[in-house]
This record gives C-alpha cells, structure tokens and sequence, in this order.
C-alpha cells in the first residue's frame, strides 16, 4: 500500500492551535484533519473542565477521525497546552490512534509553561519520539512572530521525510555522506 505524504491533526479550543495547523498544513501541502468532540468547552465551565481532565490526565469523547493515520507516511500532531498538560481531545487521538500512527511531530501552543512536560506527554502517549517539534507562545502567535518558527519546523519535517524516504545507503540529493570518499578513475 502505498501512503501519502503529511497529516496535520490538532485540536483548539480557542483557534490558536487551529491557526498554527492551517500553517502548517499549507507550508507542507499536508490534509488537515481538526479533533473534534461532542462536548462544549465554551465559556467559564468549559474552561473549569477543562483544567480539571488535564489536571487528572482523563480522556475525553471524540468524533472517529475522517481520515486514517496509518496511510500517511508522518502525522503532525498539534495541542494547546492546559494547565501544563497536553490537552484531553489530543491526549484521546494520541491514546487511541497509538498504533496506527507512522512517524510523528509535534506542535504546541501555550501560555507560558508546560512545554516540555507536555511535549514528553505526546511522545509517550504516541509510542515513539518525534522527527520534529515546535512550540509557539500565544504572543508569537497574536503578533505573528510565529512566521518563522512555523517555516523552520516545516523544514524540518520535511528533511525527516526526505531522509526516511532516500533509499537505505543513499543519502538524500543535496547530501553527501561524510567520511567516504569517490572511487578513483
């Protein structure tokens, strides 16, 4: 069977995470695919619920994903950080689609800490590290500061899937393996 290229899966309550995704998406010419849920997370109480399942790590009911993880040769995953932890749609996706995810990056955003815990959440909850992480501060985001960061985590993860696809003793073109030299004529 052969995969397609990049997925960017993400969840937002406010749409800064949901911002950051389209960006990636399009600077990758990746599907999009948004986590949603049944639940309201609106206003004070969904705010309260919010800080409550992350402060407990629970999971949350959510819709079955339009498309399939495991047909995409990487998956970008992307969650707003709550209360220092990863939030509970994301926490779920990554629970439940566990097995079916090929290699993985990751994105947050995020109020001022928690970054690295959370980050360390994902990679545990997806089973393997990431090829790629980025986290943006909801102030680089409202500016637009987060222009640039966005560009290089893209790099990034498309420097991962060129270097996974290059075939195995070959590196990628516009690389060169170091320590070998040409055979003499």
């Amino acid at each position: 069977m052969s995969r397609a290229g990049t997925l960017v899966v993400y969840y937002s309550r406010s749409g800064h995470t949901g911002r950051v995704a389209e960006e990636i998406a399009a600077a990758l010419g990746a599907d999009l695919e948004e986590i949603r849920e049944p639940a309201e997370r609106g206003g004070v109480l969904g705010y309260l619920r919010c800080a409550l399942e992350a402060i407990w790590g629970a999971s949350a009911e959510i819709e079955a994903p339009r498309r399939d993880p495991a047909g995409y040769e990487l998956v970008v995953v992307g969650t707003p950080v709550w209360y220092a932890a990863v939030s509970t749609p994301v926490r779920t996706y990554l629970w439940v689609e566990k097995a079916r995810l090929p290699r993985v990056a990751f994105f947050l955003t995020h109020g001022g800490f928690g970054r690295e815990r959370v980050l360390g959440q994902m990679a545990a909850l997806a089973g393997k590290s990431p090829v790629a992480e980025l986290a943006l501060r909801l102030e680089e985001i409202e500016s637009g500061a987060d222009r640039e960061k966005v560009a290089s985590f893209a790099r990034a993860v498309r420097s991962a899937r060129a270097r996974a696809a290059a075939p195995r003793g070959k590196p990628p073109s516009g690389e060169r393996r170091r320590g070998r030299s040409r055979p003499a004529r």
